[in-house]
């Protein structure tokens, strides 16, 4: 059997923690970068270092950046009185690639799974409930994925908000149940933002 170095066997094991990259796949990326030049290998580790020590979360919406706030809170053009709800990061870069959505975010960080241990105090929901305190929001779009979790969440969201005299609107279902927003085509998010409903 070939026994590879250390710091190949490191390397793989480190890519091998990433979403959907199993060994045989982190092993081939690691060849990939042991047959690059110095220049180029540096310049991937130099990326990842400074994705990690520049990137944080915008204490306004909890979306990653470089500023705090970041650019969707300081944008001027955008809607003040709305306000899209959505689990994930990524699943406001998928909004915003459908070019249907100009108001503001708040990214949660998960959704509600009891079963996994992760309740209300888990997610940036007290965050959320805050800014909603300023009296210029007049409606919060919830766009949690369509699976049993985002449905849950956006209920839970729902029985919070409308208390608080905020219309809650929920994304229409031309997002297929089941589907995360990030791996959605922009049309069919834009027509789900186009078509949301009251909760």
């Amino acid at each position: 059997m070939v026994k590879f170095t250390p710091s190949f066997n490191r390397l793989v094991g480190e890519l091998a923690k990433l979403p959907g990259i199993g060994r045989k796949t982190a092993a081939r990326l690691a060849l990939f970068i042991l047959r690059q030049n110095s220049e180029d290998s540096m310049a991937l580790a130099e990326a990842i270092k400074e994705l990690k020590e520049r990137t944080r979360f915008c204490s306004c919406c909890f979306h990653f950046t470089e500023e705090d706030p970041c650019p969707l809170c300081t944008d001027v053009g955008r809607d003040d009185q709305l306000i899209c709800v959505v689990e994930e990061p990524q699943d406001v870069i998928a909004i915003e690639r459908s070019r249907s959505f100009r108001g503001r975010y708040h990214v949660l960080h998960g959704s509600l799974s009891p079963l996994d241990g992760v309740g209300p105090d888990d997610l940036k929901i007290d965050g959320l409930l805050r800014r909603l305190q300023h009296n210029t929001v007049k409606e919060v779009l919830v766009a949690t994925n369509f699976d049993v979790e985002g449905e849950a969440t956006a209920l839970y969201l729902a029985q919070l908000i409308r208390p608080l005299g905020i219309k809650v609107t929920r994304l229409a279902h031309g997002i297929p149940t089941g589907s995360d927003l990030e791996f959605v085509d922009e049309a069919t998010v834009n027509h789900a933002v186009e078509g949301r409903r009251e909760l």
